[in-house]
């Protein structure tokens, strides 16, 4: 018997069932709505592939308790994202969670390097990435440059709002974007190691 996932909306508010795919490679990686509190409490963490059962927002979150002072704090990191989803409804008048799938759609690289061995020669060689690692390496990226903003400049800006502009200057390609030219920095490396 197929397993039937019930759709919440995220955080009450914002509707998964509208939210579409571009890159249908990486729509089966991205689990949306499945929870209604978005805290699996690590239950997939010793899993193979577990962590493509957890809800992409909850990735989104434990992404930004990586370093800073939000480590070890889900509760906080959680409201950041609440408010950064607030901020990207009013300036977008859009879904904050289709801008998301947009900005992880743009900011996700689809070659990287590896290193193999020849003898004792270490050569470069692109190879192709896995849309579950696409999808890591771009929430990661996101929430990398939301941290970045607040904490390596001279700006106030507090992280919702850096988080809301990372977004959505992803979602629109902006090589401004610390995510984007992330994507653009490992993709141009790899098309020089061919």
């Amino acid at each position: 018997m197929a397993e039937v996932r019930v759709k919440y909306p995220v955080f009450g508010k914002y509707p998964v069932d509208e939210v579409t795919f571009k890159d249908k490679g990486m729509e089966q990686y991205v689990v949306l709505g499945t929870h209604l509190v978005l805290h699996t409490e690590g239950r997939h963490a010793s899993k193979e592939f577990g962590k493509s059962k957890v809800d992409m927002i909850e990735r989104l979150i434990n992404n930004l308790m990586r370093k800073g002072k939000f480590t070890g704090k889900k509760g906080k990191a959680t409201k950041v994202v609440m408010d950064a989803f607030a901020i990207i409804a009013t300036k977008t008048k859009r879904n904050p969670i289709q801008v998301l799938v947009e900005a992880i759609e743009f900011t996700a690289p689809r070659e990287e390097v590896t290193r193999l061995k020849y003898g004792g020669i270490s050569v470069p060689k692109a190879v192709d990435v896995s849309p579950s690692r696409r999808l890591n390496i771009a929430l990661r990226n996101i929430a990398m440059g939301a941290m970045a903003s607040v904490f390596n400049s001279k700006s106030k800006k507090r992280i919702e709002h850096a988080l809301a502009d990372e977004i959505i200057a992803a979602s629109k390609g902006d090589p401004n974007s610390h995510a984007v030219s992330k994507k653009e920095e490992l993709e141009r490396v790899a098309a020089s190691a061919r």
